[in-house]
């Protein structure tokens, strides 16, 4: 007969599983995205592991439980697989990790509950059963109900400590993985995989010699060998923190190897920068010569066409003129008092002209102190950096919209020895975001070459112990960059 304990047994088990499938759409949607948006979403995720639980609980019976054991196994792997596939955009590799981790994960968890609070129950009856012996406890109701909230209780902790576990587990995961959109390689694949396989097969061989029967008796491996009742959760959560901290290594390194290519670019960047605007620097340099040679000679030859007073002179003195004005247009337009800076910015402001033709580009808040302590080619690696993204956004405002205002805006502010940049410029209003950097995502197909403005910007002023940040207003991205002024 189905007793209340039977019921009890089943909703907590039933809840469990729940919870279970809570932490599995927790695990995925960190990772992977949904293929729809409603908010019933992880509802059906949950529901689908539940039933699909439930199916595994009630396979029928092989003959042999060894079999049965590896069989549900695989069978729970693919089950988990299908409604990754079913509920997300899981065709990556990554997604085979994410299945493998989940189900060692939850194995490992139920063994370790089961394993630390299964003897402190045990003993919790004895202690009930010596007291109905001594006469302590005398109503035999009142021995039932001891003995049933017990039970029910250490049933109800060990279902809470379960989803506890896993559920610290996964978040450990997620918060470890940042980054999320990486294509993970196979070699990368199967240094986090190995742990949570064989994790997997660890708890499938418990399972196979966890429980004997002897003489009609259900014993445990820890009955006849109390040693491992301490042995079998350290190696059970020494599986666990090798799934943990195997994600932790793989991302340090892959975090360090992209720091790395970040930082020789930027340095490549940098050399190639100091090269050009140096070559720049030359050339505008003679020609500021030329032309205040030419403006001296050709002040001469105005005094002299204007001495002779003959009428025939006048379209010569007004070619004269026009060739004086056309000298004047080779001044710098933008002069902060920084001659790299000028260099860039003059440089950039008809890169700028030639994709927005219209385009309005103002500086003039743009002051640099006297007393700069921070590497001119660090400023113009911001800038310029920042610029590139500015032009870009404008370009495509521009192509979407061909009667849009665009317009770049530069300035900064000194407070006591912190030196602050601000970038305005205009774009289309979209901006997407990566999820594990927070940084606004490139739209463009080399994601590798490109998009590595912001986090270059975001290392120079690291490297003055500063710091980046960007929002948006209305359909205006604001870059504000905070350095020291000190130097490196």
């Amino acid at each position: 007969m189905y007793s209340k304990i039977d019921f009890i047994f089943t909703f907590l088990a039933v809840v469990s599983v729940l919870l279970q499938g809570y932490c599995l759409q927790y695990f995925l949607e960190s990772f992977l995205e949904g293929r729809t948006k409603s908010c019933f979403h992880g509802l059906f995720v949950t529901a689908a592991y539940g039933l699909s639980r439930l199916c595994i609980y009630w396979l029928p019976p092989t003959g042999y439980e060894s079999v049965k054991t590896i069989w549900k196994t695989v069978l729970s792997l693919s089950i988990l697989l299908v409604i990754a596939m079913c509920f997300y955009k899981a065709f990556r590799a990554v997604t085979l990790f994410l299945v493998a981790a989940f189900r060692a994960i939850a194995d490992i968890s139920a063994f370790v509950v089961l394993i630390l609070l299964d003897k402190p129950v045990d003993k919790l009856l004895t202690v009930w059963n010596l007291c109905m012996e001594k006469g302590i406890i005398t109503s035999e109701k009142t021995f039932e109900t001891a003995v049933n909230v017990s039970v029910i209780g250490n049933q109800i902790f060990r279902e809470a400590a379960l989803v506890l576990l896993l559920y610290l587990s996964l978040k450990g995961i997620v918060r470890n993985y940042r980054e999320k959109d990486y294509a993970i390689h196979r070699t990368e694949l199967l240094s986090i995989l190995t742990p949570a396989m064989v994790s997997l097969l660890l708890c499938a061989l418990l399972r196979i010699i966890m429980f004997t029967v002897e003489e009609n008796a259900v014993e445990t491996v820890y009955d006849k060998y109390p040693l491992l009742l301490a042995i079998l959760p350290a190696i059970l959560l020494l599986s666990l923190l090798s799934i943990l901290y195997g994600v932790k290594l793989f991302q340090d390194t892959v975090y360090l190897n992209r720091e790395r290519s970040n930082r020789i670019v930027l340095e490549k960047q940098i050399g190639s920068m100091q090269e050009h605007m140096a070559e720049m620097e030359r050339i505008y340099s003679g020609i500021r010569s030329m032309k205040h040679d030419m403006k001296n000679t050709l002040s001469v030859v105005l005094r002299l066409a204007a001495e002779k007073g003959e009428s025939e002179n006048k379209e010569l003195q007004a070619y004269l003129l026009e060739m004086n004005n056309a000298f004047d247009g080779l001044d710098f337009r933008f002069k902060t008092g920084n001659s790299v800076i000028d260099t860039l910015l003059n440089m950039k402001y008809h890169e700028a002209l030639r994709l927005v033709p219209d385009l309005q580009v103002d500086v003039k808040k743009l002051l640099l102190p006297s007393d700069l302590a921070i590497q001119s080619y660090d400023i113009a690696v911001i800038l310029g950096n920042a610029l590139d993204n500015a032009m870009e956004a404008c370009r495509k405002l521009k192509e979407k919209e061909p009667k849009a205002k665009t317009f770049i805006r530069l300035s900064s502010v000194r407070k006591d020895k912190l030196l602050i940049f601000k970038i305005e410029n205009s774009f289309d209003g979209t901006l997407k975001r990566k999820r594990q950097a927070g940084l606004p995502e490139t739209d463009k197909a080399d994601k590798k070459v490109h998009g590595i403005g912001l986090a270059n910007i975001k290392n120079t002023a690291e490297k003055y112990q500063g710091t980046m940040d960007y929002k948006t207003d209305g359909r205006v991205f604001v870059l504000s960059v905070m350095i020291k002024n000190e130097r490196a």
